[in-house]
């Protein structure tokens, strides 16, 4: 709706309440109201400013603006407008309960003009600059509403497409240019200015998913996730063009999820995108608003999921984003034992500020109402939980019980966890937790943290460093390979091999295989993905690894699809498909992906078998049974035993050696138990297992 014009009131001379209007135009000669067949002239009181006094009220009126040249402009006067946030939304902003902050702060383009606020709550003065007002500060200075902190004005004509910030003048006296905090879209880097946009008409038609998340049970339902850089999954790609390969590459793999790594607005182009600066802005570099939501239009339409990466952690000091956003400590911790991170050189979140969590809050319930993103990844809450997170002693302060625990951050993360999943029922948090953390993903009103799962940095550090060691030694280390069942239900877990894990130094999945051929290079990573995707716990792997890329990730460049050329690429074809059928397997067997959570769900055969370097374990769910044996040796094993909990025929379901998978077809076939007993059981059979190979059997 249009705002009514509403001039400021102010005392006459004679003591009779009367109403001004004032405006500034600098290098004016002139300014006359202009109101209906009426004209009148404005009083020039110096420094480019011109007022007129009136009796009542006008409720339409434009200025007529003479310049030095001679030459008149008509302009609309932004201060008759009344203001365009209403008492709730400042009470509730003042609560950090405004679950909808997007639609009340930052820039709205509306019918007739655009709409600026923010919160600045220590500004002695704020107004909006940009490329409609000739970055001039002295144009278009906002009005503060009471004690809220907030800043407003409303400025006719002003469309979408336009560049602005911020210009504040702190309560020192220094001039300050900062972009919105809240802005839908950021200038492309060098550029850090924001961006008004019109609101979305973006029609979706992904309401069968949506349906369906909102009543799906993600603990009982399988889920694989791929790991997605968008700047290098391939080059130069953008949100439109990644809706026709993207979607096509992920549903030919099975994966069920995406997650995209770091594309909330970043200044770095070739970065992981975890120095936000845009925390309501995607990525600009790859397409509009609108360019983001068809591409997770498209990928829902496909049946697969969306996760984002989420980073309420820290942010980076850019002198122009939210760092002392106001001249003072306004979104970070005024302490710097508390408001810095020393590893990152960051700032921290006050997350014990209402409007900070407000802000943070609100950002999660954007991305998922706003782009229906299922799920967030939450960045190094380790970092946010702990007070001496990185610290020395001496440069932490405890909290009010003299513990180490943030207890600010507790409180938000459930309040973020909670409010998220009553609000947009269906859609998942995901910890990137790297401690003991008691109850990450038990329920908050049971003291929980309340995510839904938490990746297991455990497993994922343990396995990889077993298989890493050469297979004559990984017997005495067979502990690495069977601890994480000790401790798999103490919460809900993901098991990622991740970016972090690809980088750096630490190889591949592929050049971590200690072997120099590539034929054992392959069948060791087949028979590790053969055990992954056997093992409780949702999957997750970072592009690339599904079809045993050969060299680290590098952001700056494409993945090396050319590994999959030549003479050497039938073995990462053989890979690549091979992914496809675990992930397949994955959803059609119940018994896989149904009790990830559930201690009924697991049994192990034998996992002393150190000797061999053989685990072997029962999974259970939906009604079904599965035995899975894992040769994690560089020796084939024949007449092997393993007890089995039935006498019925074991149906082979896969065999990480089959020649489709570029292995040697050894050993393959069905199990017909006899009534031996073994590991436990009333009956079992004998098999092959070929080295550094998976093999998996249902019970018919």
């Amino acid at each position: 709706m249009h705002p009514v014009a509403a001039p400021s009131s102010e005392k006459g001379s004679g003591g009779s309440v009367g109403f001004v209007i004032r405006t500034v135009q600098l290098s004016a000669r002139g300014v006359d109201v202009l109101t209906g067949e009426q004209r009148l002239p404005m009083h020039n009181t110096g420094d480019g400013i011109f007022e007129v006094r009136i009796a009542e009220p006008l409720e339409d009126y434009e200025l007529e603006v003479t310049w030095d040249s001679g030459a008149t402009t008509r302009l609309p006067d932004p201060y008759r407008a009344l203001p365009t946030i209403g008492e709730m939304d400042l009470h509730l902003i003042g609560e950090g309960r405004h679950e909808r902050l997007w639609n009340v702060l930052g820039a709205q383009v509306r019918e007739h003009g655009t709409s600026f606020a923010v919160w600045a709550p220590h500004a002695a003065g704020v107004a909006v600059v940009g490329t409609f007002n000739g970055w001039n500060p002295r144009q278009h200075p906002m009005r503060a509403l009471g004690s809220s902190g907030v800043w407003e004005i409303y400025i006719p004509h002003v469309g979408p497409g336009e560049l602005y910030k911020f210009a504040i003048t702190a309560a020192d006296g220094r001039f300050l240019e900062k972009a919105d905090p809240l802005a839908k879209l950021c200038e492309q880097a060098p550029g850090s200015a924001s961006v008004t946009v019109r609101p979305t008409e973006y029609f979706w038609e992904d309401g069968a998913w949506c349906t369906h998340r909102a009543t799906v049970d993600w603990n009982t339902t399988p889920m694989s996730i791929y790991e997605v850089h968008l700047g290098s999954w391939k080059r130069g790609r953008n949100y439109r063009e990644l809706a026709e390969e993207l979607v096509d590459y992920v549903t030919d793999k099975g994966f069920t999820f995406v997650e995209f790594m770091g594309i909330s607005e970043h200044p770095f182009e070739p970065s992981w995108g975890y120095q936000v600066t845009g925390y309501y802005a995607p990525n600009s570099r790859f397409g509009s608003p609108d360019d983001l939501r068809y591409l997770v239009d498209r990928l829902h339409q496909a049946g697969i999921g969306v996760i984002m990466d989420w980073v309420p952690g820290h942010f980076p000091k850019d002198d122009w984003a939210l760092g002392l956003f106001d001249g003072e400590a306004c979104y970070e911790h005024p302490d710097p034992r508390r408001g810095e991170q020393p590893d990152w050189g960051t700032y921290v979140f006050d997350f014990g500020r209402t409007e900070v969590r407000n802000f943070l809050v609100a950002n999660a319930l954007y991305w998922c109402n706003e782009f229906h993103i299922d799920g967030l990844r939450v960045d190094a809450v380790a970092s946010m939980l702990y007070l001496d997170y990185s610290r020395n002693e001496g440069e932490w302060i405890p909290n009010v019980y003299g513990g180490r625990e943030n207890l600010d951050a507790v409180s938000f993360l459930q309040e973020t966890n909670a409010t998220l999943q009553r609000d947009v029922p269906g859609t998942l948090t995901i910890a990137e937790e790297s401690t003991s953390w008691p109850g990450v993903t038990a329920p908050t009103e049971e003291g929980g943290l309340g995510f839904s799962f938490k990746w297991n940095m455990g497993w994922m550090h343990d396995t990889l460093e077993y298989i890493k060691r050469d297979p004559a030694y990984r017997s005495y280390h067979h502990n690495e390979i069977t601890f994480a069942m000790v401790y798999a239900y103490s919460e809900r877990y993901v098991l990622p091999i991740s970016h972090d894990e690809v980088v750096h130094g630490k190889g591949t999945l592929w050049s971590r295989m200690p072997a120099a051929a590539s034929w054992d290079k392959a069948a060791m990573v087949r028979g590790f993905l053969g055990f992954m995707w056997s093992h409780p716990g949702k999957k997750l792997l970072f592009q690339g690894q599904e079809w045993g890329q050969t060299q680290e990730w590098n952001e700056h460049r494409g993945l090396d699809w050319a590994d999959m050329e030549g003479w050497e690429g039938e073995y990462h074809r053989g890979l690549s498909s091979l992914t496809s059928t675990l992930n397949d397997l994955y959803t059609s067997l119940p018994a896989l992906g149904t009790a990830d959570h559930d201690p009924e769900g697991f049994r192990w055969i034998a996992a002393d078998d150190d000797h061999n370097n053989v685990l072997s374990y029962i999974r259970r769910g939906g009604g079904q049974t599965m035995a899975c044996v894992i040769n994690f040796s560089g020796s084939t094993h024949e007449n092997y035993r393993i007890g089995l909990p039935e006498a019925a025929r074991w149906r082979e379901v896969l065999n990480t050696d089959d020649v489709r998978w570029e292995g040697a077809g050894r050993a393959g076939g069905d199990l017909l138990p006899e009534a031996q007993a073994s590991h436990g059981f009333g009956q079992s059979a004998t098999l092959t297992i070929p080295a550094h190979a998976a093999r998996w059997f249902v019970a018919e």
